[in-house]
């Protein structure tokens, strides 16, 4: 059932009052890819008594109070997306569509809807019940983050909120346990998974530098974000203390990862799957013509690409669900209104990461000093694509189903370090479950630039790019990679993106239409890159492209068709240490082929 968001759909619950009421910045979509209505049907579920306003207007009470004042919480997101995401490109232009926004016209959602949000509540519920903050937007601004738009490092979004609580990461259970404990009038202070404000430092927590020092010290900001960073596994983590202004901000450690069981009873609630008819009259909202018809097999990425957000956010452990649950969802949306046939996507962040884990990271924790995939595929890990094999097969013969399509990027280090099933597995996804294009994200091509993402180097994909046009042409299909890259990353000059275009043009035969300029999100070891300009990793300085015209030429180089750009001086553009090296090398290099006999 869709929760509530009128008076009259509250009187027709038969409730009088509600427990909880969640606020967003998108239209209500409910749906298992939607957090807010994960998190409402999980309270739903409990016996909670849950409303929902979505988009509230910021200049007037009328949305904000018409369901009255929660009993227990009211729970505030910024939607699926960053606000100023959302709201405006890497350019810093405003974008004029919201896809999760009815009618596609971006005019819903304030910047920092978190804080607006908040403040709306605080202006007209004088003394109210908690404000708990949660989201994407929330999760990765809970502590001092340097913010791209204001170009400056603000403090937690918990203080700027005036807020209560933040529930951080994915947050299904904790939001559990932090309403029964408010309901039993019980302490949550050691509730996993939040954050909130304290007048003393937590005894056995770990001090990160304070937000005033990591405000003005790059070095401070350094230290700062990678405590934080090495404490995100649930099972190692520390909790953590700053000090902003006169409080101290108080993060708990992370929540454990759903188990299989759990997974499967989240995503197995009474969705519907739809736009709340509230919105009906408004237009149409986009975001729902992708999300109605797919699947949701797995959270999580151990991927740790230094420009992604999921390490902080979903965490480096994968939560699989169970094959019996995702075909029972299978035969749900076959029997959808409007259903043709096609499940749009089966996968999550990366596609090739369900059904295995590292047995030691289940146990022990993830490694401190190692990483899963980089710079090489962890031995430990052990990738077997043969459960996605057998997964892949059984939705094939779910009745209604002509085709489950892996939509979802498919990381190729992993398929090609997975000997027994993962050539099959690209086989069988190229024969039976590709339209048209398959997704993968080699990013880059110049070895140094992809060290500062955290990306494997191109061989690994250009095996794949051989085997994916083999299995193309065994099939009898015209098919095509599609590949993400980026532009403008930390320490990638004009050079870089040149090499790039050959690259992409000589190696892939595709001239990139449409390439994303790195945007300094919160909470990344690229963005950490960015504020800094040192690689955190070496401690050496590297050249960082600020500027709007040097980062938007970057992009072009590789969309212009046969573009011709000038340079200037190199020195302008490579002048730090790493890139130093990195010349004198490339020089080198070129002298060596000219000496050599032309053939």
């Amino acid at each position: 059932m869709f929760l509530p968001v009128t008076p009259e759909e509250v009187l027709a619950c038969d409730w009088t009052r509600l427990d909880v009421i969640l606020i967003t910045g998108d239209a209500y979509i409910d749906s298992p890819y939607v957090g807010i209505s994960v998190i409402g049907q999980r309270l739903l579920a409990a016996g909670y008594r849950v409303g929902i306003i979505p988009q509230p207007d910021i200049d007037s009470g009328a949305d904000i109070t018409r369901l009255g004042e929660p009993e227990l919480f009211w729970g505030v997101t910024g939607g699926c997306i960053d606000s100023l995401i959302a709201n405006h490109t890497a350019s810093g232009k405003k974008r004029q569509g919201d896809d999760f926004t009815a009618g596609g016209v971006n005019n819903r959602r304030p910047d920092r809807a978190v804080i607006a949000y908040a403040n709306l509540i605080r202006r007209h519920f004088r003394n109210t019940k908690p404000i708990v903050l949660g989201g994407i937007e929330a999760s990765l601004r809970r502590i001092a983050h340097y913010d791209f738009w204001s170009h400056r490092v603000r403090r937690s979004i918990l203080m700027d909120a005036k807020a209560d609580i933040i529930v951080y990461g994915m947050g299904d259970n904790t939001v559990l346990d932090l309403a029964h404990r408010l309901r039993e009038g019980r302490k949550f202070w050691d509730v996993k998974g939040i954050c909130y404000a304290a007048a003393e430092i937590k005894p056995g927590f770990l001090e990160l530098p304070s937000w005033e020092e990591a405000a003005v010290d790059p070095a401070a900001f350094e230290k700062m974000f990678l405590t934080f960073y090495s404490h995100q596994d649930a099972r190692t983590a520390s909790g953590l203390c700053q000090k902003q202004d006169t409080r101290w901000l108080i993060h708990n450690p992370p929540a454990l990862p759903l188990s299989a069981a759990e997974m499967d009873d989240v995503y197995g609630m009474n969705f519907e799957r739809a736009v709340h008819p509230k919105h009906h009259q408004e237009g149409e909202v986009r975001a729902l013509q992708t999300i109605r018809f797919s699947i949701p097999t797995h959270r999580g990425c151990y991927g740790e690409c230094h420009f992604c957000a999921i390490t902080v956010h979903e965490g480096r452990t994968v939560s699989s669900r169970s094959e019996a649950s995702i075909l029972r969802e299978a035969s749900v949306i076959a029997s959808l209104p409007g259903f043709k046939g096609y499940i749009l996507d089966v996968g999550g962040p990366t596609a090739n990461m369900y059904g295995f884990e590292c047995k030691k990271k289940l146990v022990h924790g993830a490694c401190p000093d190692r990483r899963c995939l980089y710079p090489v595929v962890c031995e430990n890990l052990r990738p077997d694509h043969g459960p996605q094999i057998s997964l892949l097969g059984k939705l094939r013969k779910v009745p209604g189903v002509k085709q489950a399509i892996v939509a979802s990027g498919i990381r190729h280090d992993l398929l090609l370090a997975d000997r027994k099933h993962g050539i099959p597995y690209l086989r069988d996804v190229v024969g039976r479950h590709v339209s048209g294009q398959m997704k993968i994200a080699p990013e880059h091509s110049e070895e140094r630039v992809l060290a500062f993402m955290g990306k494997p180097g191109t061989e690994s994909l250009l095996m794949c790019r051989d085997l994916f046009r083999k299995f193309s042409a065994n099939a009898n299909k015209k098919q095509f990679l599609s590949c993400y890259l980026i532009a403008a990353h930390p320490g990638c000059t004009q050079a870089d993106m040149e090499a790039l275009r050959r690259f992409a043009e000589r190696e892939l035969a595709l001239h990139p239409e449409h390439v994303q300029l790195f945007t300094p999100a919160p909470s990344t070891l690229s963005t950490l890159m960015y504020c800094t300009e040192r690689n955190p990793l070496t401690g050496r300085s590297l050249f960082v492209e600020k500027t709007a015209a040097g980062r938007e030429l970057q992009k072009q180089i590789l969309v212009v068709k046969n573009s011709r750009f000038k340079y200037g001086n190199p020195k302008d553009h490579q002048t730090t240490e790493e890139n130093k090296s990195w010349a004198k090398t490339r020089t080198s290099k070129k002298k060596t082929r000219k000496s050599l006999p032309k053939r």
